[in-house]
């Protein structure tokens, strides 16, 4: 096997002050959530919407870049929304009056949709859906008899479609522009690219790697949008998704190119990277000026990215399989099941733990449980560190808020101002990278968990100090059923990722050599599962040390993942048969199935 180098991973405190850098369009979206933030709250008080901060979670949660998926993703919800809510009548007419079948169907819907979520490309939304009907039949619980079925669907569809309504009417209008996202995700791909080649790291280095490892698909499928809904012409179009897969096909070219390369020939190509970046931030269209006729290899390669970058033809592309929406395990995996058992136990055991002492305060337990649960351990522990974390931030800035603001705010527009501002801090580090986001979601969330307790501004601090116990609660009770009932190891996760790598692998060597460099998406699929692998290994710090693999297991699925990296620039930018490397790559399988 060749020799790898593997990369050192950073301290935490340079970490999170990389993660917390501004990068392009990272304030365009944090100022866009903070004021839509703003406006749900705004209603909600208007419209006395119970638990206006859930509305807003959804909100920072749910809320991308890209204003397309925005709105498709605000009105599926809510049809989706709609459609339980109908479903909901039946069930709770069946329900209501007993808490023990209340209980059983929180329990069976729950369970239903958190393993679909897990089992799916549906993912978090699953969860979702399942707070939502677990908050219909808790507030149900709440009400009088008669209006029981009236007041709990009536306020959970509206505390789920008013935010979605909003976030696709504010999309329509303010949202950031998906021209624009693609031009600058291609800058700055073309910007890694000439960083990478000065700085004489194209294999090892950080920010470059970090660029392949991202989710090409979701660009490719913002390329899409714009064809599909005519946003330019047709021929503008195609040029926008051919770019979109250039620019990939640049950076891999760039991390494939050999450390002996001349200097005059990485000066010549930074010189043609640099200019064609130049020509697309002035909006014009850009002209390779020379190619070296030697050029080969990754060289060659880099150039006809640039190539196709300046308006040579692409040729046939080689799109990667289709991603079913069950996964191939959905029925025989036993971790699917045993993630929404958990995650239902655990959330009514706070539900029968507030119930029970009659403390309806601390109501946010139970979010918590399906806000907090993740697949692995390893994902579930750093999120409740996150969370707890984001809850204490969050927490400090609504009581100094209710203490030294709230008294002076005395109409709708103070409120509005005082969300906004509030969530800004929030937003700001849920922009940010996976490793923190969701520690930006918490902030947020507990900051207007403690400030909006009603209809209106309040100096009450009981409710504030309920929902900050309640989260509390919450982290407790997940923590100790993730870590002590069917722990699932974090490595078990980078081992799935690594092996669906090493299928794109042996797709990718199926392909006529020939054509390999028209199979972006294949190979930008491979990198973004072995990125993943060592995002899952880099959890391994927040396990019990009861579940934790060896140190020597953990270093050699770091070499599997390095040595990924390494065939897949081998196979995509050579041309020559390489019947060695499928050995190579059979012979990873086995070392990574363990």
């Amino acid at each position: 096997m060749t020799e790898v180098e593997l990369r050192q991973a950073p301290t935490l405190l340079s970490q999170l002050r990389a993660d917390l850098a501004p990068f392009p369009g990272r304030a365009s979206l944090t100022w866009r959530i903070a004021l839509l933030c703003a406006l749900v709250s705004a209603c909600a008080m208007l419209f006395m919407t119970f638990e206006a901060a859930i509305s807003c979670y959804l909100i920072i949660f749910l809320m991308k870049p890209d204003p397309i998926i925005n709105i498709g993703t605000a009105l599926g919800l809510i049809v989706l929304v709609s459609i339980i809510v109908v479903l909901m009548i039946y069930i709770i007419q069946f329900s209501v009056g007993s808490p023990f079948l209340q209980m059983m169907t929180i329990a069976v819907t729950s369970f239903v949709f958190l393993y679909i979520g897990a089992a799916s490309q549906l993912g978090e939304i699953g969860g979702i859906i399942a707070l939502v009907i677990a908050f219909v039949l808790t507030l149900v619980g709440m009400a009088p008899m008669g209006a029981a079925v009236d007041f709990g669907l009536r306020y959970a569809w509206y505390m789920a479609a008013m935010p979605m309504a909003l976030m696709a009417v504010f999309n329509l209008f303010l949202g950031m522009s998906t021209l624009r996202i693609l031009r600058q995700t291609m800058l700055t791909r073309l910007g890694v690219a000439a960083a990478a080649l000065e700085n004489r790291r194209t294999a090892h280095d950080e920010a470059l790697q970090e660029a392949l490892d991202a989710d090409n698909g979701a660009v490719e499928q913002q390329a899409g949008f714009v064809r599909i809904l005519a946003l330019v012409g047709r021929a503008p179009s195609v040029q926008i998704a051919a770019d979109v897969r250039a620019s990939y096909r640049l950076m891999l070219a760039v991390a494939a190119l050999p450390g002996d390369m001349p200097d005059n020939r990485r000066a010549q190509l930074l010189e043609q990277i640099n200019a064609v970046r130049a020509e697309l931030q002035a909006d014009r269209q850009p002209c390779l000026t020379s190619v070296p006729a030697d050029a080969v290899g990754a060289e060659q390669e880099a150039y006809v990215a640039l190539g196709i970058i300046s308006g040579a033809p692409e040729g046939p592309v080689i799109a990667p399989p289709k991603v079913a929406f069950f996964f191939k395990d959905a029925l025989t995996n036993p971790a699917y099941q045993r993630f929404a058992i958990k995650t239902t136990a655990a959330a009514l055991i706070c539900y029968v733990i507030y119930t029970s002492i009659d403390w309806q305060g601390i109501h946010t337990a139970l979010v918590t449980c399906y806000v907090a649960a993740l697949g692995s351990t390893g994902e579930t522990v750093h999120k409740l560190a996150l969370r707890i974390g984001g809850c204490l931030i969050g927490a400090a800035m609504g009581i100094f808020t209710i203490l030294f603001i709230m008294p002076h705010i005395d109409d709708i527009g103070g409120l509005i101002a005082m969300v906004f501002f509030g969530v800004l801090v929030g937003a700001w580090v849920s922009t940010g990278p996976e490793r923190i986001s969701y520690g930006g979601v918490q902030i947020a969330l507990a900051f207007l968990l403690t400030v909006l307790q009603g209809f209106g501004p309040t100096t009450s601090l009981d409710t504030a100090w309920d929902r900050i116990a309640g989260i509390l609660l919450g982290n407790v009770v997940i923590y100790l059923i993730f870590t002590r009932i069917w722990p699932f190891p974090v490595v078990n996760g980078a081992r799935q990722h690594l092996l669906t790598a090493l299928e794109g692998l042996s797709r990718l060597l199926a392909i006529d050599a020939r054509d390999r460099g028209q199979a972006v998406g294949d190979a930008a699929r491979i990198s973004c599962e072995a990125g993943k692998a060592g995002e899952a290994l880099d959890l391994m710090r927040f396990e019990p040390s009861s579940i934790r693999t060896t140190p020597a297991e953990e270093s050699n699925l770091r070499r599997a993942q390095e040595e990924i990296r390494i065939l897949l620039l081998d196979i995509y930018v050579k041309r020559e048969s390489q019947p060695e490397t499928q050995r190579r790559v059979q012979d990873l399988v086995q070392a990574v199935s363990g």
